[in-house]
């Protein structure tokens, strides 16, 4: 389903131009307007679907071996050093259009941006009790 409130829809379906690096009857990869680092793209679903919890299990599997094609062709042609898959999921994880989308970021040594997060430790009940809540 598309549905014509969508901004990425209509990105991803061409009703709004883009600066597209690849397209298929199912994606369309697109340059980030306000990319973090040069050749910052992303991955829209033709189909829409809200985040990583509503993109049926097809789709899922296909955008990460197009995530890997065109992650190989970023490190051929820009040369970067490496790259950050980001994929964000409610607006607590930092996502802002409610439309599934993956960030392929290049990194280059140098580039001054970071991704990460602050590491704590955990105890190990802590562990183990969120274990058994996934394992139950």
């Amino acid at each position: 389903m598309k549905m014509d409130d969508c901004i990425f829809c209509r990105i991803a379906n061409g009703t709004i131009p883009s600066k597209t690096l690849y397209e298929d009857e199912s994606f369309r990869v697109i340059l980030d307007v306000n990319p973090a680092t040069k050749g910052h793209a992303l991955i829209l679903p033709k189909e829409h679907a809200a985040d990583l919890y509503e993109l049926p299990d097809e789709a899922a599997k296909d955008v990460l071996v197009l995530a890997k094609k065109m992650a190989k062709t970023m490190r051929d042609r820009l040369g970067c050093d490496g790259l950050n898959l980001v994929q964000n999921n409610g607006e607590a994880a930092g996502q802002t259009v409610p439309h599934f989308h993956m960030h392929l970021i290049p990194r280059y040594a140098g580039d001054g941006q970071t991704l990460g997060w602050e590491p704590r430790e955990a105890a190990s009940e802590e562990l183990e009790e969120i274990r058994r809540k996934m394992t139950e």
